[in-house]
């Protein structure tokens, strides 16, 4: 007797109509957050409609927008493998970014789409448009993925428009990167030796990088595989943010008040009220002073070298944010943790790298910095920034670097006495919590990103500089992005805004202070030294001197 099986149905291919091309946004898990920054996406759609009809194109959303949601972002991976079942696979297509985006809700039908694919953003403050667009293309170059990119601020500048001409009439886009050149040969000097006996210590005695659940927020590109780690030394431990949550519990009222005493002891200030739902509260902040605590034990159990938390899904609707815990620990002087018989106190005089959003990239970064500063005698404390926005300003580039609550104190002008709890925003984080607010004093930086490109670990290393500018215009740069986050004016050097928007594989980008501009110089080049030993493919950008 024939066997009956029940076979798939095969979809018929769909045909891409001549001289169109289809338009995706991806959004946030976040309703609130789509709702919200859902005006800023239809101008940014409408900005691209124009320039590809402009052009004799047609542009076809791929869905219509939900009247009953609100917004026409795509929400769930699971709704962007449906939505790209209704595109040709052979179509042009434009992603197009004016928010925060999960990168994970479009890369499944980009992984196999075969037609030309466009990344685009909008180049507004208001919405991390930019933040999104530079996570979706370093998660599309780790996949392997070929795409072009863009951003534009009206729609009306000629590098855009050439750009989308360029894209529909070639598929690609040619970015200036004269400012990047590979590592040349190093001098035999003290810091190429310092920076390889450092890469042999860390790859022999090898380090554990805590992770308090893996791939937040869709950060695919933040997700390095432990075959790359384990051959420079490193090694994950994974942790649960339950297991953090439970640790928090222990954690007495008079252990955490302790740390909220020191804060303000220090100089640290918070604007508090009583409101849970929109103010910080006390209640808040002694969450977040248990998360400290707990974050320290669980790292002491294990012997981590460094720490990271999720915490934006799970978490964020259990617990206070984490960036005010996170900006502690990476700091030199932070309240006092004793192990849990009270015998010593943690990492004293040490900072605890941490790497937030678990950024994989970043706390490779972190951890070795944390050794190359710490062994020149400089503050090792580092912290990633969103590339979040950036205008002229007295004839300079200055880019508004913001991070979502969390800097270690000594990067502020005068540590703790400069620092403010603010209470993260209700669309973002729904329980609250303080951030570790402020804006960083002047000073010379080493900036880099750790990234995957072409299957193999890459670093980016640049020189730059912390400004400061007029108050009125700090205050209108916090004003216009996120005031109760932290902000950095940095000035990267030999680096202009499209060389840095066409280049960086990422939306993170990690800082350092140096003493001064030669000792910048030397521990650039001691970190240059380090990661070539190890075997990360090092690209100098911009004015970088090799000493």
């Amino acid at each position: 007797m024939p066997k009956e099986y029940q076979f798939p149905q095969q979809r018929e291919p769909l045909s891409a109509p001549d001289h169109t091309v289809y338009l995706v946004p991806s959004g946030d898990l976040r309703e609130s957050a789509n709702t919200s920054s859902w005006p800023y996406q239809s101008r940014l759609e409408d900005l691209v409609k124009h320039a590809v009809q402009d052009l004799g194109w047609t542009l076809k959303r791929a869905f219509e927008p939900s009247e009953t949601l609100g917004h026409g972002f795509i929400r769930s991976q699971r709704m962007g493998i449906e939505v790209f079942k209704q595109i040709p696979s052979d179509a042009p297509l434009i992603v197009a970014t004016a928010n925060w985006q999960y990168s994970h809700h479009v890369l499944a039908g980009l992984r196999t789409h075969r037609g030309p694919i466009l990344t685009v953003g909008n180049f507004d403050p208001t919405w991390p448009g930019l933040v999104g667009l530079l996570n979706l293309n370093g998660s599309l170059t780790k996949m392997g993925r070929d795409y072009a990119t863009l951003w534009t601020i009206d729609g009306t500048d000629q590098f855009f428009l050439d750009g989308m001409r360029s894209f529909l009439e070639t598929g690609k886009i040619t970015h200036d990167q004269s400012h990047v050149r590979p590592l040349p040969a190093l001098p035999d000097n003290d810091e190429v030796k310092l920076g390889r006996a450092l890469a042999e210590q860390l790859r022999t005695d090898k380090a554990i990088i805590g992770i308090f659940d893996e791939g937040c927020m869709g950060m695919y590109n933040a997700i390095i595989d432990d075959e790359m780690l384990n051959s420079l030394g490193i090694y994950k431990e994974r942790l649960s943010q339950s297991a953090l949550w439970a640790e928090m519990q222990t954690v007495s009222d008079e252990e955490a008040d302790a740390i909220g005493d020191w804060l303000i002891n220090a100089g640290m200030t918070f604007r508090t009220g009583d409101d849970e739902a929109t103010d910080l509260t006390k209640t808040q902040l002694r969450w977040q002073y248990k998360m400290y605590i707990a974050a320290l034990h669980i790292a002491e159990d294990f012997g981590l070298d460094a720490v990271g938390i999720q915490y934006q899904q799970g978490l964020k609707d259990v617990c206070p944010a984490s960036d005010l815990v996170e900006g502690l620990l990476n700091n030199v002087s932070r309240p006092p943790v004793t192990s849990r018989d009270g015998s010593y106190v943690l990492w004293e005089g040490q900072a605890l790298p941490t790497f937030n959003e678990v950024d994989e990239g970043v706390a490779v970064d972190a951890l070795v910095t944390n050794r190359v500063w710490t062994a020149m005698g400089m503050d090792p404390a580092t912290t990633l920034h969103d590339i979040r926005w950036g205008a002229e300003y007295d004839d300079q580039y200055v880019w508004a670097f913001e991070i979502s609550g969390s800097v270690p104190a000594s990067h502020l002008p005068d540590g703790y006495a400069s620092a403010e709890g603010w209470r993260q925003g209700p669309v973002f984080f729904p329980a609250g919590g303080s951030t570790l607010n402020g804006v960083s004093r002047p000073g010379e930086i080493v900036w880099s990103r750790v990234y995957i490109a072409d299957s193999q670990l890459n670093v980016d290393l640049g020189r730059g500089r912390v400004i400061e500018l007029p108050e009125e215009e700090t205050q209108r740069r916090k004003e216009i992005t996120n005031p109760e986050w932290p902000l950095a004016n940095v000035v990267l050097d030999g680096v202009t805004r499209d060389q840095l928007m066409g280049r960086h594989k990422a939306n993170h980008a990690q800082l350092v202070y140096a003493d001064s501009k030669e000792a910048a110089d030397r521990a650039l080049l001691v970190k240059a030294a380090a990661f070539d030993s190890l075997g990360v493919r090092v690209h100098l950008c911009g004015d970088v001197i090799i000493p």
